[in-house]
């Protein structure tokens, strides 16, 4: 059967993708189609048809899947966020389950590998402690803050993201108000013109504490004491407050959000929070997982996983502000840590630092060269690496050297369950085993998970 472009068909949504497309097929050939879920049989208009598949807009849902649900977000559809938000919690956590599993069985060839259910998140709403908001105008000239639609940067106006803090909406609402005030612009990033390009807004889950880093492509904004008066003002629930202010300036033509300068308005340059007993000072530029009840539970496997009895010499490599590492150092015997970025390193040592742990010590560089550096000129061994990588993974120098340096345990920590995969095959080729596999749900109704693995070196 050839199927023609514009042409309707009757289908059976049988899977999706991790960016939400409903995956069903005729007779054999494979339609992508956005938000369709799996259950629902629909109609659906052919837009590009390839030779063995092509995609669809969804036209009607003739009988909607038993695991459909009314997404509770207004703009579910347009932004590019929530992905799964259509499907009912528990089936995005099977969903998720089956995605790990199929990973290490067709891309690691780990076949026999025991993958238990995600373990998902009491409340999967509100768990964000950090959004990074693009401004922008509407047709109207109206200021917008909210979210760029899927593969565009058309925003969606939205101050309010249900996976969010509940904070944003006020503070986005007072920076606006500024803007419209004293005729500030907000960027426009076909002329590169306009002042105001997004607003970032972190908080302290366990402190209360809230930064608000306003990115301009520009080094002021006009009456910043009147800004930060307004900004202060705004009235949380509960002990939450504003605990700095800062000006980020990225003047660049780039889709980089964040610039390299800050400028502090008010407070400290830095919130501060806890995971566990662990105190982390957070930077406008520092890498800190985005939930923190979840993240308490990654890095407790990531710790039990490593079995550390006190006698132990550990890499943590991609390391960002240390909070892996010092978690790890509460009950190793010493901690290396390494990352790229310069300013998370600062971060790492100072968290050290307010903490009292002096076991660690951390480098800045790239992990593919730090490790066999330290490994070949300065003798440095490990009992048990760690790595949490970006999601592209590992550089297959720094698992070579992982492999020379014989560890008896890698604890990988990953957020892209592929490269998680790929990188298990060299490591189970090269005299390591995977004996514990987990997924943690850090990013509700996205198509992401974290996973955490044990792997031993064959003998241990």
């Amino acid at each position: 059967m050839e199927i023609a472009k514009n042409k309707e068909y009757r289908i059976t949504i049988e899977d999706m993708t991790l960016n939400g497309e409903g995956v069903g097929k005729i007779d054999g050939y494979a339609l992508f189609v956005k938000d369709a879920v799996p259950g629902d049989i629909i109609t659906a208009k052919v837009t590009k048809a390839k030779k063995n598949y092509g995609y669809g807009r969804l036209m009607e849902i003739i009988v909607p899947s038993p695991d459909r649900v009314e997404p509770p977000c207004p703009v579910a559809k347009a932004c590019g966020g929530c992905t799964l938000m259509a499907l009912s919690y528990p089936k995005q956590l099977e969903f998720k389950t089956n995605l790990i599993r199929n990973n290490l069985s067709h891309i690691g060839g780990l076949t026999d590998i025991e993958v238990p259910p995600v373990i998902g998140m009491d409340n999967p709403y509100r768990y964000r402690n950090k959004a990074q908001f693009p401004v922008g105008e509407d047709r109207d000239g109206n200021i917008i803050t909210g979210f760029y639609a899927g593969r565009t940067h058309s925003i969606i106006p939205c101050d309010d993201c249900i996976i969010g803090s509940d904070v944003n909406a006020g503070i986005l609402a007072k920076i606006k108000g500024h803007m419209l005030k004293y005729n500030i612009k907000p960027y426009n990033e076909e002329l590169h013109s306009g002042l105001v390009r997004h607003i970032l807004i972190r908080i302290g889950a366990a402190t209360g504490q809230i930064m608000v880093c306003i990115v301009i492509n520009g080094d002021r904004i006009k009456a910043e004491e009147e800004l930060v008066k307004s900004l202060k003002g705004t009235v949380f629930s509960g002990e939450r407050k504003i605990a700095s202010i800062m000006l980020n300036y990225n003047t660049r033509q780039t889709n980089v959000i964040l610039g390299q300068e800050c400028r502090l308005l008010f407070g400290k340059p830095y919130i501060e929070d806890y995971i566990g007993s662990v105190k982390y000072r957070i930077s406008p530029l520092s890498f800190y997982q985005v939930n923190p009840v979840q993240t308490k539970v990654l890095y407790d496997l990531a710790l039990e996983y490593a079995g550390l009895t006190g006698s132990e010499t550990v890499w943590d490599l991609y390391c960002g502000i240390g909070t892996l590492s010092l978690f790890l150092a509460q009950r190793a015997k010493h901690v290396y840590g390494v990352e790229i970025v310069g300013q998370a390193i600062e971060d790492a040592k100072s968290n050290a630092a307010i903490n009292g742990i002096t076991n660690v010590e951390f480098y800045e560089g790239r992990a593919e060269e730090v490790l066999p550096q330290k490994y070949a000129s300065d003798g440095i061994t490990a009992d048990v690496i760690v790595v949490d990588p970006p999601r592209k993974g590992c550089d297959e120098k720094c698992l070579e050297t992982i492999v020379k340096m014989k560890p008896e345990r890698v604890v990988y920590v990953s957020c892209d369950s592929a490269t998680l995969a790929r990188d298990l095959k060299y490591l189970t080729a090269n005299g390591y085993g995977v004996k514990k596999v987990q997924g943690v749900d850090q990013f509700g109704h996205t198509g992401h998970v974290e996973c955490v693995i044990l792997m031993t070196r064959c003998g241990f």
